[in-house]
């Protein structure tokens, strides 16, 4: 219904889990009428929690994509793949890849990380020797190697390197590595060792959760692979990469040359370049400043939501390690943003607050581990980790269930809203309203 709420214009930038989520929302918070446009880059969108599978032929490309346009327009959003140049902030509007000028009356920025490869040589698919799952073609490119990589087989190198802030994807494709190596009887022939900054495993740059390092390092104990923890990895080069070991004060220590096969190290994020451009917009990473509300201090009309928010680290780390955002976290960050919005465009108050919960279903082949920060950051309500091949299943319908609201264009089914309340898992804090 849009009785009572004055028409605006919005514009989305990014098309991934945030941006195709908060377009969807915005049509069926506000109703028809309201002009909404999508920007992103290319015309399709990707379940990136699904690419670890995809990299060892779990799953095909076809199976976690959908086409963007097809699917937001029939609900009356418009999408232009050419993403976005410019940022015009002062005057209310971006500038598309094609030079289209489009004007907003809100401008929502979801456009995830820049992958930021050339901090450390050699790493990256594109001109490195390491691969990524990152994005559902880095993934795939992952798999052409991995196929070759099994003819052949030899060391394994995973990890993330210093800087990071998305762990847990890196841990889900070491065990799942693992796993399939098992499967194809190959993992004998197979030296696994996984490189992380992290102060210790199972830190997941949340400080840990519950007994995540004590569970964690059991897993990998049981499954004979190898770590390498406070580390910075300082080059790769064909076939070996340099790590740095450093100790509790964060001072050099020692220097270890790994070899490997195949490897697959998650990058460093920062800020994409057009957001990182705008004046005040951004931190010195390019990543968004918002307050409580999603809402940039310095642009009232600009929201920000996902990978591309600005969020301290949880706690100071010998090696420098960022806070992970999750996918509750962003449909929490997203369902705060059209919260906001509605009431700012009703005249009421718009002091909505997300609540930031950290909830990770990370897959592990034929188990998975599950965990949960309520809230993400310190002192916490609810903290814990499990393991069980439950999680395993919770992921596979995770991953259903995630792409049927893609494709249908709802934002939060009832039954979501519902299984996750009883778990006490829920996107908005209770915050006083008053008008």
């Amino acid at each position: 219904m849009t009785w009572g709420i004055a028409m605006a214009k919005f514009v989305v930038v990014g098309a991934g889990l945030g941006g195709m989520s908060a377009a969807y929302e915005l049509r069926e918070t506000l109703g028809k009428g309201h002009d909404i446009v999508l920007v992103g880059v290319g015309e399709s969108f990707g379940f990136t929690p699904s690419n670890p599978w995809l990299a060892v032929g779990w799953r095909k490309q076809d199976d976690i994509t959908l086409p963007v346009g097809e699917h937001v327009g029939k609900h009356g959003i418009r999408y232009d793949s050419s993403g976005v140049a410019q940022i015009d902030a002062a005057g209310n509007a971006v500038v598309t890849g094609k030079g289209d000028r489009i004007d907003y009356d809100y401008l929502l920025i979801c456009t995830g990380p820049k992958l930021a490869f050339e901090e450390v040589p050699g790493t990256g698919p594109h001109g490195g020797f390491t691969q990524s799952i990152c994005t559902t073609p880095h993934a795939a490119q992952a798999w052409e190697a991995y196929q070759e990589f099994v003819k052949n087989p030899g060391p394994v190198v995973i990890g993330a390197v210093a800087g990071a802030s998305c762990f847990g994807p890196a841990y889900e494709f070491a065990m799942i590595v693992d796993a399939d190596l098992r499967k194809r009887k190959l993992r004998d022939k197979v030296p696994m060792t996984f490189v992380t900054s992290e102060p210790y495993i199972g830190h997941m740059g949340l400080g840990g959760v519950g007994d995540s390092k004590g569970l964690m390092e059991s897993e990998m104990r049981q499954r004979h692979i190898h770590w390498v923890v406070n580390s910075k990895v300082t080059e790769v080069r064909d076939g070996e990469m340099t790590v740095l070991e450093h100790d509790a004060k964060g001072q050099p220590a020692d220097t270890r040359t790994l070899p490997f096969k195949f490897s697959m190290l998650l990058p460093a994020f920062k800020g994409v370049d057009a957001v990182a451009a705008v004046e005040g917009l951004c931190n010195p990473r390019g990543f968004v400043i918002v307050d409580k509300q999603q809402r940039s201090p310095k642009y009232p009309k600009i929201f920000s939501a996902g990978v591309c928010v600005a969020i301290p680290p949880v706690e100071a780390t010998p090696v420098p390690t960022g806070a992970p955002k999750t996918g509750f976290m962003i449909e929490s960050m997203v369902t705060t943003i059209v919260k906001n919005i509605q009431a700012e465009l009703k005249g009421e108050a718009a002091n909505f607050e997300g609540t930031w919960n950290a909830v990770c279903l990370a897959d592990m082949g034929d188990t998975g581990a599950a965990f949960v920060a309520l809230p993400q950051i310190p002192p916490r309500n609810v903290t814990w980790t499990k393991i069980g091949k439950w999680v395993h299943l919770a992921k596979i319908g995770f991953e259903k269930y995630f792409l049927y609201k893609m494709r249908n264009g709802t934002s939060e089914p009832i039954y979501e809203k519902h299984i996750l309340s009883l778990l006490g898992i829920e996107r908005l804090k209770d915050v006083k309203r008053s008008s």
